[in-house]
């Protein structure tokens, strides 16, 4: 039997590539398998974007070979 709770609070996980959502109650019975796969909350994902000029690379262009 099945009982369906309205009142259910949603989570938001992600493990970098894929974001699912599962119920407060599931994450919290569940919390040391969803981060042995690799999955933590979304919210407290910080995305910090550096943006070094030192470390470029500057590629050559590509030699084109000669046609016999």
């Amino acid at each position: 039997m099945v009982k369906i709770i309205s009142n259910v609070t949603l989570v938001k996980l992600t493990n970098g590539k894929k974001i699912i959502e599962r119920s407060k109650l599931q994450y919290e019975a569940n919390i040391k398998h969803f981060a042995m796969r690799g999955f933590k909350l979304a919210s407290d994902k910080v995305e910090e974007i550096k943006s070094d000029a030192e470390n470029v690379v500057k590629l050559k262009p590509k030699k084109k070979g000669k046609k016999k």
